[in-house]
């Protein structure tokens, strides 16, 4: 998960906002394209991504990670490789989100799951990265087969894969045991409702994925309920309801206090990137008829996203009790990157979708307005004419303007909802 941002880091201005009520000024003027062209889906640059590869001699299909500016040739990471199933998995979703397939996507699709099929490792887990050969990077910390973020990510892909794929083929057959076997795994492993610990005065759960994972544990839910509607294991339906309650255990504030509903992400912080408990919260309240599920994340939605907006956007804070009152340090307003955006995004309109409520349609499209140059560099991070997206805004007006496989999948995301399209 941290490859990407270890590079935007580098960048980073130093400029914590102090209790994190401090605008970063009158909202940038909008770039916006033409109406025509606003918030188009376009897949010219995830094609570009696209390639075929072998892995342990099976035909795959994979998205290179890393797209460099100025003429988007591919780069590798030494310790890591050139593809990964966290990025697969997204983009296997994302064609799943799709109306109708072509059979070229239907083709690229099928390659992908077979290529996250073929990094299950024997424990159930998986394997995240592979090298320009073919071979698995199996030791490396963010390729170990293990409950972590890719083998999350995996499920929701795969589970996403098997409403577009025909139910009798064999890549089909093989995404079905790679599933059941993996969410097998998280019924086992992941703990029971136990209790909570304190951190900086913060009370948060212990039996998320790494404890108090609110995060991860969205991703996990976004697999998991598609999961359940396939199946309806009641061992799955329980574990859903588990990750919520722990979702929900995460949120703090009010629409008038700080951070005004916003569920954190790990311990006492919060960050924006993967920072989907809204939405994983709304859709798991629709599958459960959870109304406690749907008003947590209408919290956060009603009272974090326009704090966010009227403040300049955040990319992350530490979260801790001053007496009675919730006090923010540590914070930074950059990197942004699409995958901070795109969680609100959905999330806004999961909530219209929900609700009904116009105003979170237009709140979504304020929170899209982000791509289309409504942010801190004044600059669009979503092209529809190419379809890149750039990978972050690292200080004030200035922008990383590589596109790589995560930027480009999680606009894609966002336009896709703009689209009133449901992702799987």
């Amino acid at each position: 998960m941290v490859r990407r941002y270890n590079t935007l880091l580098t960048a980073l201005a130093a400029a914590a906002l102090a209790g994190c009520a401090a605008p970063h000024g009158a909202r940038s003027v909008s770039h916006a394209p033409p109406a025509a062209d606003r918030q188009r889906v376009n897949l010219a640059h995830f094609d570009h991504l696209f390639a075929e590869a072998v892995v342990g001699g099976e035909p795959v299909g994979v998205l290179r990670i890393y797209s460099e500016a100025p003429d988007y040739r591919f780069a590798i990471e030494p310790n890591e490789g050139y593809a990964c199933v966290d990025d697969v998995a997204r983009g296997m979703v994302l064609l799943a989100a799709m109306p109708t397939l072509t059979p070229a996507r239907q083709r690229q699709l099928d390659l992908m799951t077979r290529f996250v099929v073929a990094m299950q490792a024997d424990n159930g887990y998986f394997h995240n990265f592979i090298w320009h050969d073919g071979r698995i990077n199996r030791d490396y910390r963010t390729s170990l087969a293990e409950l972590n973020w890719w083998s999350l990510r995996a499920l929701w892909g795969l589970e996403a894969a098997l409403q577009k794929l025909p139910p009798a083929s064999d890549t089909a057959r093989r995404a079905r045991l790679a599933a059941d076997r993996l969410v097998a795994n998280l019924v086992r492993d992941l703990p029971q409702r136990t209790g909570s610990t304190t951190v900086d005065g913060v009370p948060v759960p212990d039996w998320l994925p790494f404890g108090s994972g609110a995060d991860a544990a969205s991703t996990a839910v976004l697999g998991l309920a598609a999961h359940y509607r396939r199946t309806r294991e009641p061992g799955t339906r329980a574990l859903i309801a588990r990750l919520g309650e722990g979702m929900v255990a995460m949120r703090a504030g009010d629409a008038a206090t700080f951070p005004h509903g916003a569920h954190l992400s790990w311990r006492n912080r919060w960050h924006a990137w993967g920072n989907a408990q809204a939405y994983a919260l709304l859709r798991a309240g629709s599958l459960l008829d959870r109304a406690d599920f749907t008003r947590s994340a209408l919290a956060e939605v009603d009272g974090f996203y326009p704090h966010l907006l009227r403040t300049g956007m955040l990319s992350s804070f530490a979260l801790h009790r001053a007496g009675d009152r919730w006090l923010a340090s540590d914070a930074e307003r950059f990197p942004q990157i699409a995958y901070g955006l795109s969680p609100m995004v959905l999330a806004a309109g999961e909530a219209y979708r929900v609700t009904g409520d116009h105003r979170y349609h237009a709140l979504a499209e304020r929170l899209f307005a982000w791509f289309e140059g409504d942010n801190a560099a004044a600059r669009p991070m979503y092209d529809p004419a190419t379809g890149r997206a750039y990978d972050g805004i690292v200080g004030a007006a200035k922008i990383n303007a590589n596109s790589g496989a995560e930027s480009t999948v999680e606009a894609l995301f966002a336009s896709m909802a703009m689209q009133g399209h449901s992702l799987p």
